[in-house]
């Protein structure tokens, strides 16, 4: 995701909805430094659905959790009528600020592309999509023959290989079916 003048942002949170009549704003995550990354302070941008960056940047004010969620104060915005029509879009950081994964982490939206094997070596597809299901994420994963639904979870994928783009997983008897 990148603007107009070629910076690269990354999604950090899903603007959720109003929060209050003061000027708040419920945000969901997608960090796991949500206190570093919604510091006061901190420049961010909303990005449409297509990644496109919308409007001018906004400047975190102050940020607090809030069971699930964060709440999020932006300078100089307090109207609810403006607030309202950021339903649904993201919070995007600049990528060069953030924390790069550390080692056997990857952004998720570096998952499309990656190769799938089992951990004994056998190829068994291409990663194509991404679901954030009730459950947690789901991997849609083109094999030789067939698609298949892949839970990212531990239990299942055993390694991520960043720089290889590779996910070792070790897959229940049955889930593919290689024939």
């Amino acid at each position: 995701m990148t603007d107009a003048g070629g910076a690269r942002y990354l999604a950090v949170a899903r603007l959720r909805k109003p929060h209050g009549l003061k000027g708040d704003y419920a945000i969901f995550p997608l960090t796991n430094q949500p206190d570093t990354v919604f510091a006061p302070g901190r420049q961010l941008v909303r990005l449409g659905l297509d990644g496109e960056v919308l409007g001018e940047p906004v400047v975190v004010e102050k940020s607090r959790g809030y069971h699930r969620e964060w709440l999020v104060k932006f300078r100089d915005v307090e109207a609810r009528d403006i607030l309202d029509t950021w339903r649904g879009q993201f919070l995007g950081a600049p990528a060069g600020e953030l924390t790069p994964p550390a080692e056997g982490e990857v952004y998720l939206h570096e998952l499309e592309g990656f190769a799938v094997r089992s951990v004994d070596g056998t190829a068994l597809g291409l990663v194509t999509s991404l679901f954030d299901l009730p459950a947690g994420l789901t991997l849609q994963v083109q094999g030789p023959k067939r698609e298949f639904l892949l839970p990212f979870r531990k239990e299942f994928v055993r390694a991520v290989k960043r720089e290889a783009r590779v996910l070792e997983v070790d897959l229940p008897d049955g889930l593919v079916d290689l024939e």
